[in-house]
This record gives structure tokens, C-alpha cells and sequence, in this order.
């Protein structure tokens, strides 16, 4: 499957997640979108099957509902845009596009489907603000290509988010991501 095929089913899972539930079980829904710009979508460098991995922490600093530690940073980057050019140049805006795969709707986070309890991965946008991901989440269009710029990247945060006091185990959360151009 081609990278634009790839962004194109992202879209498609993260757009209609919401609209899926209200139409019926024989049905497929199909949403792609049309563009001046390409680009492949990579996540700290990666194309394929990116993994970030949260520091170990220790169960005494998620004693409490709501507390939170291990942020870690990644970079969600498009390289390789065809990029515009010529005098009617102009910046494109991409939208970063998330879809939790198991959410933990009480609190917005990534469910935790390892062994540890009371603990999900919360998701933490490029201004510090914490990303509820009882809906899609689409950004403000927090990467901007100039003209002729051909790559850029955003910074986001994950980090453990105590729903109760944890006990120990391991933690594993996933979300689906895309890239929306404007």
C-alpha cells in the first residue's frame, strides 16, 4: 500500500469513526482527499510502524487520579511535499489528525491494553494542552509550509495519566494519525 493510500485509510478511520456508528453494519464508507500537495508522514523519522517509548516510572508518582509524568516528546513530520512554487506561491497548512484506537472515555486518554492498572497514555498537542480523544482530534493546522519548503514537523507529548492509584504492570495504548492539508 502506497504512503498516500496509507494517509487516505487514516483519514478514512479517523474522519468517519464518529459518523460509522450511525449508519448501518452493511455499510462502507469511503473518504479520501484531493490536493495540490503530497507529502509522506513520519513520526519521529519513522514512515512505518513508529513506536514511542514512555519512560519507567514508579507507581508512588501515579498514586492519584489526574496525576501525570513521563512526558515524552515526538515529532509528527511530512517530508518529501511536492512543495509550491512560482509567483502565486503560497503556504499550505497541515492538520495533524489523531483517532485513539481504545479510549478511555471518562478522561479522553489511550486506554492502556497492557498489565498495569488505573494508568492510560494521555496525548498533549504542540501548545501544552491536553488532547481529549473522545472525538477525532484534528489541529489547528500546526504544520505550515512556506513555499518551496519541501518538509516540517510538529512536537507533540505522551504521558502517563493515573485514573487511579496504579499498581505495576506494563502500558500499551495506540491511536491511528493522518495528515490533512488545507
Amino acid at each position: 500500500m502506497n504512503k498516500k493510500s496509507l494517509v487516505a485509510l487514516g483519514l478514512l478511520v479517523a474522519g468517519y469513526s464518529m459518523t460509522a456508528s450511525a449508519v448501518s453494519d452493511n455499510t462502507i464508507s469511503f473518504q479520501g482527499e484531493v490536493t495540490d500537495e503530497t507529502c509522506s508522514l513520519t513520526v519521529n523519522g519513522n514512515e512505518t510502524a513508529p513506536i514511542i517509548l514512555l519512560p519507567t516510572v514508579s507507581t508512588s508518582d501515579l498514586a492519584a487520579s489526574g496525576d501525570v509524568i513521563g512526558a515524552t516528546t515526538f515529532e509528527m513530520g511530512v517530508t518529501g511535499c511536492t512543495g509550491t512554487s512560482g509567483s502565486d506561491a503560497t503556504e499550505t497548512t497541515i492538520k495533524t489528525v489523531f483517532a485513539g484506537n481504545l479510549v478511555d472515555t471518562t478522561n479522553g486518554t489511550l486506554g492502556n491494553t497492557g498489565t498495569a492498572k488505573n494508568v492510560t497514555v494521555q496525548i498533549v498537542d504542540t501548545e501544552g494542552k491536553d488532547i481529549d480523544l473522545n472525538t477525532t482530534y484534528t489541529s489547528d493546522g500546526d504544520l505550515s509550509l512556506a513555499a518551496g519548503e519541501t518538509e516540517a514537523t510538529a512536537t507533540y507529548t505522551a504521558q502517563y495519566y493515573a485514573t487511579g492509584a496504579a499498581t505495576a504492570g506494563t502500558v500499551a495504548a495506540s491511536m491511528q494519525y493522518a495528515i490533512s492539508y488545507q
